[in-house]
């Protein structure tokens, strides 16, 4: 229920149609086949759309579900080094380091000390800086490197963004993007706040024509004399 005196409003081919009391803008829902949501709770006067409510529920959730889609998580990688380690070995570990971050994952780089090597950790934290210094253009150092037990490691961010596994194929035909609308203040009751709607007669419903089914034209069955009895 819309309980503000007032709203701006728009039509729905989305064409402002100017502020208006919103038992007026109601009616002309009403006249139309729309329902009045309020798609702008915030503005200043609130601004509401005339649309099919079914329809927006609708693209709403199929767009959640594209973007669900669309979405991947930001996953977590180590690369662990040794305090001797080769110069060849090192170059390979910041390359794979590189690739994880293009694809937008944390990364945590780990040196590892066995036995009294970790009596020389500097040379871990050497190592983990330069580490960072050759990675500083696909990611920023989150934490610096920080010893714990026998182990030194840093965290580094990626600067790219997650890269999203889009499915191979062609889009559908009647997907067509549509912008979201904010959602607005619930009456109270617990769950995600969606828009106020004020639904008035509903629209009546399109009946699809099913096309007519060809019937057979009935067949004249010949009639067949009776067999004359035999003899006579």
């Amino acid at each position: 229920m819309i309980r503000v005196p007032q709203l701006r409003v728009v039509d729905e081919e989305g064409s402002q149609m100017g502020v208006m009391p919103t038992g007026h803008a109601l009616r002309l829902a009403q006249d139309r086949g729309y329902d009045l949501v309020e798609v702008a709770p915030m503005a200043v006067p609130p601004v509401a759309r005339l649309l099919d409510y079914g329809q927006f529920k609708y693209e709403q959730a199929r767009r959640d579900k594209e973007a669900r889609r669309h979405q991947r998580s930001v996953e977590f990688k180590e690369i662990r080094i040794a305090p001797k380690i080769g110069k060849g070995d090192f170059d390979t570990k910041v390359r794979r380091a590189i690739q994880f971050l293009e694809e937008g994952d944390r990364v945590k780089v780990t040196c590892r000390f066995r036995g009294r090597e970790v009596s020389h950790a500097y040379i871990g934290r050497d190592l983990l800086i330069r580490f960072g210094e050759l990675i500083k253009d696909h990611g920023t150092v989150e934490r610096p490197p920080v010893l714990e037990g026998k182990s030194m490691s840093m965290v580094v961010t990626s600067l790219h963004k997650p890269k999203s596994h889009e499915p191979v194929g062609r889009p559908e035909a009647d997907e067509v993007p549509t912008t979201p609308v904010a959602p607005s203040e619930t009456d109270g009751s617990s769950g995600p706040a969606g828009p106020t709607i004020q639904t008035g007669p509903p629209p009546a419903a399109v009946k699809a024509k099913a096309a007519p089914v060809a019937r057979p034209a009935p067949i004249d069955q010949e009639r067949v004399p009776a067999a004359e009895p035999a003899g006579g």
